[in-house]
């Protein structure tokens, strides 16, 4: 068993964040990934979602992607950058790791088990992040529907759903985007919580930093405390 300083769980955005971080520090790190090659997530989406289409949501610090082909799929165009990534900072990641518990170790350390052995460590940062395990919400009838139900995260291509119809839940950019795709085949019924919002112009940048933004905002605003029981 050997000792560390912090074990990064996973290799994608986050976790090659905060690796990059670590790097610039004293402490002694390994990053876990359970993936076959890098690219975290990215690896794995539908060969549909082009780069142009992610909105830039996919750089890192220290080393953005710059100019890219955005009609090239994102999980190549990212997996890609991903892997100069951790070859440019000479990033401790070692693939394919399993890593199978983490629990209380002596000394106030963490004990991480896993496929290529074991670590105590000081601290760990968990960036496994959602596409393994990706939410599903629970609504009547689900257990008795006989039609079949999908994730985002098992989306493969509009082909697969061509002469059915396809009920699309959620106004989220996954949900728009395979609407939209899936749409220009077959018949489509789109559930959202609200009404949707559409603005008309370019989505570049700045209307990117813009929307977020707002979002923040907009969350500081939900947690903030009522004004007028001060």
């Amino acid at each position: 068993m050997a000792n560390i300083d912090v074990v990064v769980i996973g290799a994608g955005q986050a976790g090659l964040s905060s690796a990059y971080f670590l790097n610039r520090t004293e402490l002694d790190f390994v990053v876990l990934d359970r993936s076959p090659r890098p690219g975290g997530a990215w690896q794995f989406r539908w060969p549909s979602l082009t780069l142009g289409a992610t909105h830039r949501v996919n750089d890192l610090p220290g080393l953005p992607l710059g100019v890219a082909d955005t009609t090239r799929p994102s999980s190549e165009v990212v997996s890609e950058y991903f892997a100069a990534y951790e070859r440019t900072f000479d990033l401790p990641v070692r693939r394919p790791v399993e890593v199978r518990s983490v629990r209380e170790g002596q000394g106030g350390r963490l004990l991480v088990e896993s496929s290529a052995g074991d670590w105590s460590a000081r601290a760990l940062i968990n960036a496994t992040g959602t596409w393994d395990r990706p939410f599903w919400p629970r609504y009547p009838g689900q257990e008795t529907f006989r039609g079949r139900q999908l994730h985002t995260a098992d989306y493969t291509s509009r082909e697969e759903f061509a002469g059915k119809h396809v009920v699309v839940v959620g106004a989220g950019a996954s949900g728009i985007q395979l609407l939209m795709e899936i749409a220009e085949i077959t018949t489509t019924t789109w559930v959202t919580r609200r009404p949707p919002v559409f603005k008309e112009g370019v989505f570049d940048e700045g209307a990117n930093r813009a929307g977020r933004t707002a979002v923040r905002h907009i969350r500081l605003l939900l947690a903030a405390p009522d004004a007028s029981a001060a």
